[in-house]
């Protein structure tokens, strides 16, 4: 949808998501800096070329600090503003910049090691093989949600093995998060969101802080005691933050991989008979269908010109990957296909470019990388059980989510 105002269109995001190709085409082919409106009529600038999108994501004038936001200052957005979660998240590596930025980021990589990381893929394994036993008994002709009963799950117990948080909070979190992320939660309900999810992450600090574990919250407590100090609401966003990406995004890795490989057989045997690698799977649905469709928010503190156009000082900037991932001036004249045999100069920029890009991005791809090839190694002709115009996005407009993944196992 477009509304005309007196300088250029601006495009409105749909807050159902009913169509999200056709947004991320309007909005790349009004880039590189589309003129945007966010769900509740909150005004943006989105960067929608993949050549732009890397420059302004290191431009030391766009800062993640809220209060250079003009709208923020003089009282616009308000404080039930569905999205103000991801706006306004908490003082965490997120919200900062410069050294503030460097010190929180030093102190998650020192716990978040490569070593930590490739310690989760026998566990990533095991959970993995423990829920495929669990489709099974649905049979061949049985129709199950690959959602609901595995891509969802999986990312969930791993995030919550590697920060230590209790499985017990996992059905709530859930919940919570799916509002934290929704554009329908009643305005009511917004702040109770996350003033409870806060809680729960601040329980698992003080748990952690009182028992130590083998766990990246344990980790952060113990690196800011030895180094540069971090405090208890610094972790407790930290870990906020860590948990809300680290799930979600994989989920949707995971749902859109199984849904570009059953709407391109040729493809899904041409990995299955080794012709390609899964890695090759795993990159290219990052570009073609990127989990994460837009991240809120950056911030100008001067001008800053992009192509013919020009980010006013105090407004606000989103990175719009969807659009960025199909740019054809990147990704050549066949952007707009899925090819795991893709050969491209540009590395897709999914998980984020420069200082601020995803701490997560190993751990994803791995989780993908382990559950991916042991899911068609199992269920080789796994395939939709209904036609692909009938999956739905839910009513989030950062992330490229489904309401659920319908298949039919196979033999």
């Amino acid at each position: 949808m477009t509304t005309t105002g007196t300088e250029q269109t601006r495009i409105v995001l749909d807050p159902f998501v009913s169509d999200l190709e056709g947004e991320s085409a309007r909005l790349r082919a009004a880039g590189p800096l589309a003129a945007v409106d966010l769900p509740g009529g909150v005004p943006v600038w989105a960067v929608t070329h993949h050549a732009e999108a890397k420059k302004l994501l290191t431009d030391p004038r766009l800062v993640k600090d809220i209060n250079v936001w003009g709208a923020w200052q003089r009282g616009e957005i308000a404080a039930d503003w569905p999205l103000i979660g991801l706006a306004n998240p908490g003082r965490s590596m997120l919200t900062v910049d410069g050294a503030d930025h460097r010190r929180m980021r030093t102190l998650v990589a020192q716990a978040l090691t490569p070593r930590r990381v490739e310690r989760m893929r026998d566990r990533i394994a095991k959970l993995t093989a423990g829920l495929l036993d669990d489709l099974a008994p649905a049979g061949p002709d049985g129709i199950v949600d690959l959602k609901a009963e595995f891509a969802y799950p999986l990312p969930m117990y791993v995030i919550a093995d590697l920060m230590g948080i209790d499985e017990a909070k996992l059905p709530r979190l859930k919940e919570l998060f799916e509002k934290f992320f929704s554009t329908q939660t009643p305005p009511a309900e917004v702040i109770a969101t996350l003033t409870e999810l806060a809680g729960i992450m601040a329980e698992t600090v003080a748990a952690k802080r009182a028992e130590p574990g083998d766990d990246l919250t344990s980790a952060l407590i113990l690196a800011s005691e030895n180094g540069d100090h971090l405090t208890d609401a610094e972790i407790v966003s930290t870990l906020q933050l860590m948990v809300a990406a680290g799930h979600e995004t994989t989920i949707s890795l995971i749902v859109n991989a199984v849904v570009n490989l059953s709407l391109h057989p040729d493809q899904r045997a041409l990995v299955l008979s080794g012709g390609a690698d899964w890695s090759a799977v795993v990159e290219e649905t990052l570009r073609y269908s990127t989990p994460t469709s837009h991240v809120l928010i950056r911030f100008a503190t001067e001008d800053v010109p992009v192509g013919d156009r020009v980010i006013p000082a105090g407004d606000a900037l989103i990175v719009s990957y969807g659009a960025i991932g199909r740019d054809e001036i990147a990704h050549g004249p066949s952007a707009g296909e899925f090819d795991i045999t893709r050969v491209s100069p540009n590395r897709h920029i999914s998980f984020g470019h420069g200082p601020h890009v995803c701490p997560g991005a190993a751990l994803s791809r791995l989780e993908a990388a382990v559950a991916l090839p042991a899911l068609y190694e199992r269920f080789p002709d796994l395939d939709l059980a209904v036609p692909a115009g009938e999956l739905r996005n839910k009513p989030v407009v950062t992330q490229n989510d489904l309401f659920g993944l319908p298949v039919r196992l196979g033999n």
